[in-house]
């Protein structure tokens, strides 16, 4: 038995509407406002992504923080991301940090 999922079942999970999907990979991008903010988040997925067990891409520009997720084992999107995707978007909102807008929220 596998804990792949399909992109819809990742975008109907609760907690995911900062993410989008392309293929296997979730993204969302984090509007930091500050390179100091930007390290403050990225120092929380760290800690949340070691204690998953589960890495995903991150990658810090100013004045935004954009992570990706993929389950590499299985080469498609997992349970394992949609956990750490919602707990993501959690320490973003506790740390005040807003998701960017996407075309269809604005």
């Amino acid at each position: 038995m596998t804990d792949t999922i399909t992109a819809e079942e990742f975008l109907a999970g609760p907690g995911t509407g900062d993410w989008r999907v392309d293929g296997t990979t979730a993204h969302a991008t984090f509007q930091t406002g500050s390179f100091t903010a930007g390290v403050e988040l990225i120092e929380a997925i760290a800690e949340l992504a070691e204690g998953a067990n589960h890495h995903p891409d991150v990658d810090l520009r100013y004045p935004a923080v954009t992570v990706r997720l993929t389950s590499h084992d299985v080469d498609a999107l997992s349970r394992r991301d949609l956990a750490l995707a919602r707990q993501i978007s959690d320490a973003a909102r506790e740390l005040d940090i807003p998701a960017a807008p996407t075309a269809d929220s604005e």
